[in-house]
């Protein structure tokens, strides 16, 4: 097979359109630079910084251009566990983490080669330092202030490299085993000395309230025993009232009343002698007086009832003797009424087993009738 002049010709023309595409292609790569939203580039031509490219597409000079992407965003830096002294001459270690931003993206690219590395060392050094110029119980207590002497320790050296510190947070401070060891057996003394103040408390306590449940008892006691003395002096008194006011109300008819229950009990004896006292005769000539068809009736004066005088009325309290009764009543659960009702009776003779002055003295008469009728025989 034989290769003419022509065919020749269009493989070099198609071989050189191929390098020229390829080329072309390299050259727009390198001419457009495309920059995410959350960075800026840094952009330098033979070497010269020319500025930030910003977020999306950017046309760069090819082949003499570089740029140095930035990150935007917070970014995190851990620093790494470091060994202090603390100031009263205790071993430490502790770590921490750093969060960034990238301020100034130009002054992070000049000012400073590694801005990451950079703030990871700075952090390094001022962590030991704080840690050393405190003692062992703050680096323990105050994570706070460890935390923004950080910071402030960082603000100045990152401001010049366009960097701004955000928040700085150590995350553990551990002293030596020793240190731990002996920190333990206090916290154990500490704890049992609590444990044994609680109980002591509890004790006291129990014994405090079983002193004011037996001077409760006691109180409740009392006044149980109070009431029950209140109770029995008012039912004396109201015994006592009882007894005064019957007698007042019934003076002498009660003795003639009495008398005749006296007689009553005589005459049912075998004897048939009697002797009376001479009070009971006189009683009875007045009394007879006064009954309805009496062949002694006269006009003399009434049986009255036996008047206290005002001394006496004053010491029994008879003229408040319904104020005393309806308070009596009250606190006693008495009521005033039934009491007036039975001293009515007690007054009338009735249902009181007493029986009517008539009945009493017809039956005098009967007895003295068979007595004379009796000694008439013999």
């Amino acid at each position: 097979m034989e290769f003419t002049p022509l065919a020749a010709s269009g493989t070099v023309i198609t071989a050189v359109g191929l390098l020229l595409l390829l080329l072309l292609a390299v050259v727009v790569y390198e001419t457009v630079e495309i920059v995410d939203a959350y960075e800026k580039k840094a952009l330098t031509v033979f070497g010269e910084y020319r500025g930030l490219l910003e977020p999306g597409i950017n046309i760069v000079p090819p082949f003499v251009a570089r740029t140095y992407p930035f990150d935007m965003r917070t970014q995190t830096i851990d620093v790494p566990r470091q060994e202090a002294i603390t100031r009263d001459n205790s071993p430490v270690t502790a770590d921490a983490v750093v969060y960034i931003r990238v301020r100034d993206a130009k002054r992070a690219f000049l000012e400073v080669d590694d801005y990451k590395t950079a703030v990871s060392n700075l952090a390094q050094t001022t962590l030991r330092a704080v840690l050393g110029d405190m003692e062992l119980d703050d680096t323990l207590n105050k994570r706070q202030q460890i935390n923004s002497r950080i910071r402030t320790e960082l603000d100045e050296p990152t401001d010049e490299w366009g960097i701004r510190v955000e928040s700085v947070e150590v995350r553990e401070v551990n002293p030596s085993q020793d240190v731990q060891q002996a920190m333990e057996q206090q916290t154990s003394a500490e704890r049992k000395r609590r444990a044994m103040i609680l109980e002591a408390q509890g004790e006291r306590q129990s014994a405090i309230e079983k002193a004011q449940g037996d001077k409760q008892s006691n109180i409740i006691r009392a006044q149980g025993e109070k009431q029950s003395q209140i109770l029995e002096a008012q039912g004396d008194a109201i015994s006592t009232v009882l007894r005064a006011k019957s007698a007042e109300s019934m003076g002498e008819r009660a003795i003639v009343d009495k008398g005749m229950e006296t007689l009553e009990s005589i005459g049912q004896a075998e004897s048939t002698t009697y002797v009376l006292p001479q009070e009971i005769s006189s009683l009875l000539g007045r009394y007879s007086k006064h009954l309805t068809g009496s062949d002694v009736a006269e006009d003399a004066e009434k049986l009255t009832t036996q008047d206290f005088d005002a001394e006496t009325r004053e010491l029994l309290g008879l003229d408040d003797i319904d104020e005393i009764i309806n308070q009596i009543s009250e606190e006693a659960d008495v009521d005033p009424s039934e009491i007036e009702e039975q001293a009515q009776a007690v007054k009338e003779g009735e249902d009181a087993g007493l029986r009517s002055t008539d009945e009493v003295i017809s039956e005098m008469d009967q007895e003295f009738e068979d007595g004379d009728d009796g000694e008439s025989k013999s």
